[in-house]
């Protein structure tokens, strides 16, 4: 069990560098289009402002090469002077004298948030003089930033090499919920598994093979499965260097006496013409982009049996209102499931506030690639690095 929050003691006058993911969207103008990752933080922030420890936050914010005014943290500083009753900060560097005077001046219980780190080619590379530099700053370090867990870079994992540390409530809440999926399912477990590459799931899918009941397969991966079955997929993407991987997994299942379900009708696109059509066999020049009604019912009559549900995935090119059907139904009678609901990945849970159905699952995990890496492996280098409880 990791360090936590919780477990550090004496935090009055402590410089705590509390690394957070506050890669947020913007609009052009600096507007926050979606604040979640901020509130999500905010128990951990004042958790550690109560116990009068002065917090200097590190974290990211998109993929800049170099300085980018319009990947500047600011206006998510301004957004934590609404949100916190403390004194909020803002660095415009991570480095450098104006950075050092302002952590003195820092009082107790304050709040100090540095420029994106990322400005700095250093981050990436986990260069360790740069994490060095970060990490004579502060005297804790507190990693909370789950959605980059999976990444070796300077400020999640270099610096927890460096100083005591811990994780946050957030980190925390990720590990205890994403574990009990792993090891403690309720039964039957339900996996539903969409997008368009078999590529980025084949670990994901080795490892449901063996844990889950039964594994629903939608979105454009579905057609890689089709065609490993030898049924007709008409024009649809096929990622033929994966039938054999579909293949093996289809035959594991049957082997572990799992289940697999594939659609069986399709929402499509005959040629060039604009009108979607519903097929139950795609032949010719027909395309699917989404899943049709049979399908959804198919699916229904699974999840309605479920006692544990985790979902990634769209099961059709959602974007696109006329193949949305499938992904909102689906989204739908997950939320309204009796059983214990989860999700996880940027595109999935995006598509869970789109539907304005957040509020009906029981967990959504704020990582995206660290969400399903953390589910392929059962842990991540930037949690491994962290020390552990002391009982």
């Amino acid at each position: 069990m990791k360090r936590t929050i919780k477990d550090l003691v004496n935090l009055k006058g402590k410089v705590v560098l509390l690394r957070t993911d506050f890669n947020v969207p913007l609009d052009e103008g600096g507007k926050i289009l979606d604040a979640t990752r901020i509130k999500n933080e905010l128990p951990t922030i004042r958790y550690l402002t109560s116990k009068g420890a002065r917090v200097v936050i590190l974290s990211h914010l998109g993929r800049p090469n170099g300085y980018d005014i319009h990947k500047s943290l600011w206006p998510v500083s301004l957004y934590l002077a609404k949100k916190l009753s403390c004194s909020v900060s803002f660095s415009s560097m991570v480095l450098g004298e104006e950075t050092k005077e302002r952590i003195k001046m820092l009082k107790d219980g304050n709040v100090l948030l540095l420029e994106n780190v990322r400005f700095y080619k250093q981050e990436e590379e986990c260069d360790m003089k740069f994490a060095r530099e970060i990490a004579s700053l502060g005297d804790i370090f507190v990693n909370d930033a789950f959605g980059t867990a999976h990444r070796k870079h300077a400020t999640t994992y270099g610096l927890a090499r460096l100083l005591p540390n811990a994780i946050g409530f957030l980190m925390e809440k990720e590990i205890k919920n994403l574990d009990k999926i792993l090891n403690n399912p309720k039964r039957p477990f339900v996996v539903v598994l969409g997008g368009s590459k078999v590529d980025s799931k084949i670990k994901i899918l080795e490892q449901f093979v063996e844990k889950a009941d039964t594994i629903l397969i939608g979105g454009a991966m579905a057609y890689t499965f089709l065609k490993a079955q030898g049924k007709d997929v008409g024009m649809s993407k096929v990622e033929d260097n994966n039938i054999e991987v579909a293949l093996n997994v289809l035959t594991k299942a049957k082997e572990l006496g799992k289940k697999v379900l594939l659609p069986i009708d399709h929402v499509c696109l005959r040629g060039r013409n604009p009108r979607p059509v519903v097929a139950i066999t795609l032949k010719d020049n027909l395309i699917g982009y989404d899943i049709g009604p049979r399908t959804i019912k198919y699916f229904q009559n699974e999840l309605e049996k479920a006692g544990e549900i985790f979902w990634n995935g769209p099961l059709g090119m959602y974007e696109n209102a006329n193949f949305r059907v499938g992904t909102r139904s689906i989204a739908e009678i997950i939320a309204n499931s009796k059983a214990h609901t989860s999700a996880g990945g940027g595109d999935t849970v995006a598509m869970i506030n789109l539907f304005n159905l957040d509020k009906k699952f029981n967990y959504l995990s704020t990582g995206g690639g660290a969400t399903l890496e953390y589910l392929e492996s059962g842990s991540l280098p930037a949690i491994e690095v962290i020390q552990e409880k002391i009982s």
